[in-house]
């Protein structure tokens, strides 16, 4: 038996060696297709209607794979697109949430995120390490010959952890330098035979002179659709240098989600100046999407217009075929066609026509400009401050220059306002030298909503200040917590008979600066729950370990981020 032991095992370590030495070849002497087609196979076995577009607009960063839907359920079975090695595992109660990270021969590597578990093999090689690290959150990165996959084999299963908005499998392809490429392009194939759709346009007019229909305010246009399905809009007179953009989303079979769109150009009098279209892009840029939209018409009127021109602070790498950067230089006494195109990945394509007449006027009406003591160069470094508070931003935070609204009255130091986008953080520093020196570790800083509640910033603390590092503008107030957490036991009681249980349920809060930590024991050894940030709910698995005896204390300590803490201990009866 030993020696026929020995022989299996030696079998599956030259399977092993085998398949690294075929990774290796393959690596070095794949000859790449641009996008070889039939290489990955669809990660679910039903048919693919998504929620969410590659490069879809998305706060603050484009979307970097596809959302498909798993029929408002969790639990359907993953495979793996193509044989290969787990590179990468990720743990976190954000973001992915619980996600999978699979490198191919052909140098590819496939994401599968928002899972609610992984294979049986997978799960046993994450849950050691959680329980050497004791942590739920964990990063992983496992050797080569760790977790070899099959192609098509079940490595995890759909689920809805992270930030995920409902039950959906998020999906990536990244090239050798981890960029994300459109899974699409790879021959994952999703029906659609729905053009995108046009909401709406806008015209922007820029310098003193530039105006659009006797102004140089922003114009919104007015459309209707010609019996050739083309948007035709009411003409408009303009003169100087003026942007278009348009609000657009793409509509799919069997799907009333509204998704991006594949490409956006422009055309004036027939000869294109822009054209937009998202195939890859690296996470280094893609904050840079408030340059491609207008960040404050978004704010204040929900409505995500892409801008068809590239602003100087721009530095996105998904234009081609421009001209002027987009800009459109609008003559006396000439006429223009502008001929605005939406299309999606099948080709489906929507049409806006502009009529442009170019006509000067000596007098125009212009939107005042709110001028403040605080002028801001987006290129230089800012300060503002006063006796209590003081904000710092690096060169490069804003993509404008402006007039900075700055004010602090009744403990609310007022940062402009959140309708500008920054790039980089500032630092909000406030003076609690004048407060009493007790209770001033239970101070942080809060940022306060439109809706008046103060919301918990990540505080940091420096002699007699408090600061944090931010990048939404807005109203922040210093606040006070000294209120521990609330923990609440959802499916026992103390000292029940828990022998037919499979797992313990907490539920946990905290109302002002919210939930830091949280760690448990039983018998005085560390056990792992797991924590569902956006239900407040807290598990253990009684798999995860065996329990020896009948009489268990199980204790769980519950932080905020204040450090003030709820240490929860009960009894319970269990048989192995």
């Amino acid at each position: 038996m030993t020696f026929q032991k020995g022989l299996i095992t030696l079998a599956a370590h030259m399977r092993k060696i085998l398949f690294l030495i075929g990774l290796c070849i393959h690596s070095v002497s794949y000859t790449q297709a641009k996008y070889p087609t039939d290489y990955f196979t669809p990660p679910l076995k039903i048919p693919l209607i998504l929620s969410g577009t590659f490069g879809e607009l998305r706060t603050n960063h484009f979307h970097s794979g596809l959302d498909i839907k798993t029929q408002q359920r969790t639990g359907l079975s993953v495979h793996a697109s193509a044989e290969g090695y787990v590179s990468r595992i990720k743990i976190s109660h954000w973001g992915y949430g619980k996600a999978l990270y699979i490198t191919h021969p052909n140098g590819y590597t496939t994401v599968y995120g928002h899972l609610k578990k992984f294979n049986p093999t997978i799960e046993a090689y994450i849950k050691k390490q959680q329980y050497a690290k004791k942590t739920y959150e964990i990063e992983l990165f496992p050797k080569p010959s760790d977790l070899i996959v099959k192609k098509q084999e079940v490595v995890a299963y759909s689920g809805n952890s992270g930030s995920s908005g409902g039950p959906h499998l998020h999906f990536e392809i990244r090239d050798r330098n981890a960029r994300p490429m459109n899974p699409m392009l790879f021959g994952i194939n999703i029906i659609d035979s729905k053009a995108p759709e046009i909401r709406a346009g806008v015209v922007y007019a820029f310098g003193d002179s530039s105006h659009v229909n006797q102004s140089n305010a922003v114009k919104t246009l007015a459309f209707k659709r010609n019996a050739k399905g083309q948007l035709i809009a009411t003409p408009i007179e303009a003169y100087g240098t003026i942007g278009i953009g348009v609000n657009t989303v793409d509509k799919q079979d069997g799907a009333l989600n509204n998704n991006g769109v594949y490409t956006l150009e422009m055309a004036v009098n027939g000869r294109k100046v822009f054209n937009r279209t998202v195939n890859l892009f690296s996470f280094s840029e893609t904050r840079y999407i408030n340059t491609l939209i207008d960040y404050s018409r978004n704010y204040y009127k929900k409505q995500r217009i892409q801008r068809c021109f590239v602003t100087p602070a721009n530095k996105l790498s998904i234009y081609s075929d421009l001209v002027e950067n987009g800009y459109l230089t609008i003559e006396d006494g000439l006429s223009y066609t502008v001929q605005i195109k939406a299309l999606d990945f099948k080709g489906n394509t929507t049409e806006l026509i502009i009529p442009i007449t170019g006509k000067k006027h000596d007098e125009i009406k212009k939107v005042p400009i709110k001028k403040t003591p605080h002028y801001f160069k987006r290129t230089a470094f800012n300060k503002v401050s006063d006796s209590i508070v003081s904000v710092a931003f690096p060169s490069g935070s804003f993509y404008e220059d402006l007039y900075f609204d700055f004010s602090f009255k009744n403990n609310i130091a007022r940062l402009h306002n959140p309708s500008v986008a920054l790039h980089k953080n500032f630092t909000l520093t406030f003076d609690i030298s004048h407060y009493p020196t007790k209770g001033r570790d239970k101070m942080y800083i809060g940022r306060i909503g439109n809706n008046g509640r103060i919301s918990y910033v990540s505080t940091q603390r420096k002699a007699d200040k408090v600061f944090t590092n931010s990048r939404d503008l807005g109203n922040y107030t210093l606040a006070y917590d000294s209120i521990p957490p609330v923990v609440t036991p959802i499916n026992f009681k103390k000292d029940q008979w828990l022998s037919k249980y499979s797992y313990l349920k907490f539920k946990i809060s905290d109302r002002h600066s919210g939930i830091k930590s949280y760690s448990g024991e039983i018998d005085g050894k560390w056990v792992l729950f797991e924590y569902e940030p956006k239900l407040g709910t807290l598990v253990f698995d009684f798999d995860d370990i065996s329990l020896p005896g009948t009489k268990h204390t199980l204790k769980l300590v519950v932080k905020d981020n204040l450090n003030n803490t709820n240490t929860y201990i009960t009894t319970f009866n269990k048989k192995e």
